[in-house]
């Protein structure tokens, strides 16, 4: 589970990530990272619309990605601001196809973040 600290709560911490920040998408989902100041904790933020299915569905996907986001967030305690857009396509993914999305998608927007 994500820590409180750990999470993106404004509008304008979701926005600046995503418009400046490095993405890089997948099947399943598309991850936005960009570098913060290095004391500040790294935050995550998750958007998951009607798209992807009914409440119940969208749920289960979140649940999902917050738990591969509190890796992230234990191997990078500082520094990044991370947005995860949820796909329509991840409502039907496995927790094997989520998961290697997600690394792929956030190692890739990483990197190009620097």
């Amino acid at each position: 589970m994500l820590p409180v600290q750990h999470r993106m709560r404004t509008s304008a911490q979701f926005s600046a990530t995503v418009r400046s920040g490095a993405r890089s998408g997948r099947r399943n989902v598309v991850v936005s990272v960009r570098v913060s100041d290095q004391d500040q904790p790294t935050r995550v933020g998750f958007v998951v619309s009607k798209a992807v299915g009914n409440a119940v569905v969208r749920n289960k996907v979140k649940r999902r990605l917050r738990e591969f986001a509190a890796d992230t967030v234990r191997s990078r305690p500082t520094g990044h601001d991370v947005v995860i857009r949820a796909l329509p396509a991840s409502a039907g993914a496995t927790w094997n196809e989520l998961g290697d999305d997600y690394r792929g998608a956030y190692a890739s927007a990483s990197r190009k973040a620097g």
